[in-house]
Order: C-alpha cells, then sequence, then structure tokens
C-alpha cells in the first residue's frame, strides 16, 4: 500500500475504538445508540465506553462493515515503522509477520513472555537467561551435553562474529513413545534482511563420519518452532546422535560465513 491521504486518515478515524484505541473491524457490532466498540474490548465490557448504555443485544452495523472492506487500514506497527496499509482480511496475517513488531524472546520453549526492541535482545539475554554460554568466533564447537536426557531437552549457545550475535539451538522432541529426534539450527538476532547475508555449516564428525547442513540462518523474528516444523535445519535421530556422541556428550561444529553479496 503507499501513503495515505488525509481523507483516508479521516475515514479510517472513524473506525477507531475508544477503549484501546485499535480499529474495529467487520463483524461491527454496535450499542443502542450507535456507537462501536471493537470486538476483543466488547467481550470485557458490560456497557458501552462512549454513552454507558447496554451493549446488548449485539446489533450488527452492515453499513459501516461495507465501508471497512472498502478502506485500506494501517498495519498496527506503523509508530514503529511500517507504512504498508491492508484490506480488514489481510491485517491480522500480516502483523504476525510483521518485521516492525516486536521481538519476543528467542531462547525455545514458551516459559519466557518478554517482548522488546531488537537492540534490546541482548541485554534481556545476558540478565534474564544468565546459563547461556557465548563463545567467540566463525568456527566453534557448540557442544552438548548429557544428549541421553529423557524426554523433550533445549541446548542453546551463542556465537559472537562479524559484529553480530548468533543463537545455537538444538532440540530434541520426542515424535512418539522411544523415538526421539534431533533439530539443530542457527538464528541471527537481527532482521530477516541482515540473516540474507550470512551462512552457516554445521557439521557432526567422528568415527570416520561426517553428516553436514548448510543453510541461511532464520531470523529470530522467524524462531525456531517453523523451521523445526518444516524440517528445515540439521535433523537427526538418536542412532544417528550416538554414532558421533562421546559419552553422552555430542560436538557439532558451526562456522558462520559471510555471503557475497
Amino acid at each position: 500500500g503507499g501513503p495515505a491521504s488525509p481523507q483516508h486518515h479521516e475515514l479510517t478515524s472513524l473506525f477507531e475504538c475508544p477503549v484501546c484505541f485499535d480499529y474495529v473491524l467487520p463483524p461491527i457490532l454496535q450499542c443502542q445508540a450507535g456507537h462501536l466498540v471493537c470486538n476483543p474490548c466488547r467481550q470485557k465490557l458490560s456497557l458501552c465506553p462512549t454513552c454507558r448504555g447496554a451493549l446488548s443485544p449485539s446489533i450488527r452495523n452492515l453499513a459501516m462493515e461495507k465501508v471497512a472492506s472498502a478502506v485500506l487500514f494501517p498495519c498496527k506497527y506503523a509508530t514503529t515503522g511500517c507504512s504498508l496499509t491492508l484490506h480488514h482480511t489481510e491485517k491480522p496475517e500480516h502483523e504476525d509477520i510483521c518485521e516492525y513488531r516486536p521481538y519476543s524472546c528467542p531462547c525455545p520453549g514458551a516459559s519466557c513472555k518478554w517482548q522488546g526492541s531488537l537492540e534490546a535482545v541482548m541485554s534481556h539475554l545476558m540478565h534474564a537467561h544468565k546459563s547461556i554460554t557465548t563463545l567467540q568466533g566463525e568456527d566453534i564447537v557448540f557442544l552438548a551435553t548429557d544428549i541421553n536426557l529423557p524426554g523433550a531437552v533445549d541446548w542453546v549457545m551463542m556465537q559472537s562474529c562479524f559484529g553480530h550475535h548468533f543463537m545455537l539451538v538444538l532440540e530434541k522432541q520426542e515424535k512418539y513413545e522411544g523415538h526421539q529426534q534431533f533439530f539443530a539450527i542457527v538464528l541471527l538476532i537481527g532482521t530477516r534482511k541482515q540473516a540474507e547475508n550470512f551462512a552457516y555449516r554445521l557439521e557432526l564428525n567422528g568415527n570416520r563420519r561426517r553428516l553436514t547442513w548448510e543453510a541461511t540462518p532464520r531470523s529470530i523474528h522467524d524462531g525456531v518452532a517453523a523451521a523445526i516444523l518444516n524440517s528445515d535445519c540439521l535433523v537427526f535421530d538418536t542412532a544417528i546422535a550416538h554414532l558421533f556422541a562421546d559419552n553422552g556428550n555430542l560436538g557439532i561444529n558451526v562456522t558462520i560465513s559471510t555471503c557475497c553479496p
């Protein structure tokens, strides 16, 4: 979408929710006096925030829904730099992957709910996740200890090179009873665009065997879950892990390189 005209701004402002200032999008419900409130806010309210009138029974405003379908709405991350305007049906999907949305804590597992700017990610990791080791250099060994631990386990490490920080993740999942799979991947603490400037190589070595995976690192904005779901990473099972492990410890050689533009 291009820059919106003043008239267009005037039109979208008619859809502002008086409670959260986000947009009231279809299905659009009004109070008995005709005031609008967005659906997430409506579920928490018993009275209209504008006139204190009753919100029930639900009255649908079909005329406003038609107008909403003809208007392009700004992305909710417009304040942090997104210039896109979208049809209301495309808005949620875009906002889920918008480059300007806040960054979540990149640590695997959903226990940490932190969110913030890209610049704040490293200091969050250093203060809240002190156990993560950082190694310097473009060629390091990521040592995962006790890979025979039962159940799902994550090993996480940081690698610092080329003026950037990379997060190395080895995740073990139990696919079904007794069958475990390992997923190893590298993420850049940076944007997708920055990630495209790098390549990484993961290598398991030992007993005259070698297993290698090469790819572009993912941005922490994309996270590990989608990569693991699509097996877009180094995938191996317990039997392979044991071919390369030494006393239950697995060393993965990690090499980061820059791509020529």
